[in-house]
């Protein structure tokens, strides 16, 4: 079975869209990777999506034209995946962009992603999996992050303790250990507000290779007032985004330092951040490895101070060793829930979301008749039984 599966993470850079072809063999799942490629957003469209997300205010107008506009840009990168899956899909996994999070008092009440979906399937012709997230949030959970059902099939938690770690928007972590649920949540920011502070002292959308924040040195002060937010401090299951590590976010704690802090030293400092609060979560589950994806794999600061921390408790390693590029693992995860849902299996994990039972994700977007199913003759008229 030929899936497409598409991933636009909380950077809001673009879409990763992959093409996989899956294959049951009696209790495992073989994936054969067809091929990944990028599409990067616009400048504008990038803009539209800041300008639309939390703290910003909006309109139900500027909602539907970017719910549609995404669909445009979410239709031709569906269309580039069936053409690395050879000019023939069964499917495409679409979970489009979120924009809004809702989370009350820890828990998460609703979830809206972006990307009309029928502008997809009348694109590529086949079936489209979309909403991912919100049966998961019916059942009482956090509706992320789902990647951990990947992660679970993946890793082999026989040879111990082990994590795969994303690093996109957010630093996300799944852990599994022999003979235990299978753990996972959204640790906090990790290119989040590093991309913010770059937008706001650089002018650019990311400090390229980390390159800046090697040159800076850490603030103190700044680091103390970032390790204190509560977030942090919270048990799982927990999830979190742009709702809270936002540009206003930061603009809050360095005005708060009252002194001025060097560009350089702003991401330096961010990226301690990240690096600390991942590793204490590494350390806390006594991990001896840590499989790394995600955007963050580019920044070789980030990783190079993950792998000085970890030194001599936990290996750091990218998940191109175990034959998934690291650049599209969330785009292969999310092929893979399009698998489960089509065979009508749960993807979401209860251990890690909080859900009251294993739901069953997604919403189907048809592009002719329900799979299998013969199309009846068109109606030419109805008549009403008394």
């Amino acid at each position: 079975m030929k899936i497409v599966g598409l991933m636009s993470g909380t950077s809001y850079d673009g879409v990763d869209v992959v093409a996989a072809e899956f294959t049951a063999d009696g209790d495992t799942l073989r994936m054969r990777p067809l091929g990944h490629r990028e599409r990067s957003y616009d400048d504008a469209l990038r803009e539209r999506i800041g300008a639309l997300l939390p703290p910003a205010a909006t309109t139900i107008e500027a909602v539907c034209r970017l719910d549609n506009a995404l669909g445009e840009v979410f239709a031709d990168a569906a269309a580039l995946g069936v053409e690395l899956a050879g000019g023939r899909a069964d499917l495409v996994v679409s979970p489009g962009q979120t924009v809004f999070h809702w989370v009350s008092s820890g828990v998460v009440r609703g979830t809206l992603q972006l990307g009309a979906p029928a502008r997809v399937a009348a694109r590529v012709g086949v079936p489209v999996l979309a909403d991912l997230r919100s049966a998961d949030v019916a059942a009482g959970g956090q509706g992320a992050p789902l990647v951990p059902a990947f992660d679970a099939l993946l890793l082999d938690p026989a040879a111990g303790p082990r994590a795969a770690l994303n690093l996109g928007g957010i630093a996300n972590l799944t852990v599994v250990a022999p003979d235990a649920p299978v753990l996972g949540y959204d640790v906090g920011p990790a290119n989040a507000l590093l991309d913010a502070a770059a937008r706001r002292f650089l002018g650019r959308p990311c400090d390229v290779d980390g390159a800046r924040a090697a040159a800076g040195r850490v603030h103190p002060g700044l680091l103390e007032s970032l390790l204190a937010e509560a977030y942090y401090a919270a048990p799982a299951p927990k999830s979190t985004g742009k709702e809270l590590f936002h540009a206003g976010y930061l603009d809050d704690r360095l005005a708060a330092l009252g002194e001025p802090v060097a560009p350089d030293d702003v991401l330096a400092t961010l990226t301690e951040l990240t690096a600390r609060t991942v590793a204490a979560e590494c350390d806390r589950h006594r991990v001896t490895e840590v499989v790394v994806a995600g955007g963050g794999v580019r920044n070789p600061t980030l990783l190079g101070r993950l792998a000085a921390l970890g030194r001599g408790r936990w290996r750091l390693r990218v998940t191109d060793e175990l034959g998934v590029p690291a650049q599209a693992k969330e785009a292969y995860a999310f092929a893979l829930l399009g698998w489960l849902s089509w065979h009508g299996l749960p993807g979401a994990v209860p251990s890690v979301t909080g859900a009251r039972h294993a739901a069953v994700l997604g919403s189907w977007t048809p592009a002719g008749p329900p799979h299998g199913a013969t199309p009846p003759t068109p109606p030419r008229r109805l008549l009403v039984e008394r």
